[in-house]
């Protein structure tokens, strides 16, 4: 299976380099692609003096759209998966094989990295937005996604064209719980994942409550209004 990482990043510079020494040297098989989404700090740089495969945004475009410029890397490329890496290093890339073999042996389309059945996951405030957004998308889709805000996804052939050709789809649980009601399959597989190796977060305590009202809200939307 040839598989590609796409590693968004945004003012990463205290991660990068150790982000993708670690992805390298535990996948040697898998390709890679930064995305230096419109960096202000050393990432685009430290992207060059390095050598690493990557793309430079002109503009800080968010999440969304640096993901989806990966997707347009792998469907052009001949991928036949891609995996989200958060460029942080939170995402322990010795579970890319695990999600891969999931991918071809339950013939899903896509695979998430689970904390919660690993015995982890978010807490307090997050949680508690992590469990409501859960019960949504089960309501909107009949599955339980038990970690549906993990950013460690996989993605097959198939998906990988529908979020590159499509202006509308994020990399986000709404997305789940719609693909999943378009007949999408969609597992999870347990995966440990670290704190934050260094720089700041943009999702302080407000952002947070913000992230998971508009999510929940757009898979309401995504139900009756898709």
């Amino acid at each position: 299976m040839k598989i590609l990482a796409i590693v968004p990043a945004y003012n990463e510079e205290e991660c990068l380099e150790s982000t993708i020494a670690e992805l390298t040297s535990t996948c040697p098989d898998v390709d890679y692609l930064v995305i230096n989404d419109g960096s202000s700090d050393s990432t685009g740089p430290i992207c060059d003096s390095l050598g690493l495969n990557h793309v430079d945004l002109p503009i800080n475009c968010g999440l969304a759209s640096g993901f989806r410029t990966g997707m347009k890397y792998a469907l052009r490329n001949g991928y036949d998966a891609a995996v989200q890496i958060d460029s942080d290093g939170q995402h322990i890339p010795s579970y890319i094989p695990v999600m891969a073999e999931a991918l071809s042996q339950k013939k899903a389309d896509v695979v998430i990295a689970s904390r919660n059945l690993a015995g982890g996951g978010a807490v307090g405030a997050r949680g508690i937005g992590a469990k409501l957004i859960t019960g949504l998308i089960r309501f909107a889709s009949g599955q339980v996604i038990s970690d549906p805000t993990s950013g460690m996804r996989m993605y097959n052939r198939k998906m990988i064209e529908k979020f590159a050709k499509s202006f509308d789809l994020q990399p986000e649980p709404d997305a789940m719980a719609y693909l999943i009601r378009k007949g999408a399959t969609v597992v999870e597989v347990p995966a440990e994942m670290r704190d934050r190796q260094g720089g700041t977060s943009y999702l302080n305590f407000f952002k947070s409550i913000s992230y998971m009202a508009r999510t929940c809200l757009s898979i309401i939307l995504f139900i009756w209004f898709r």
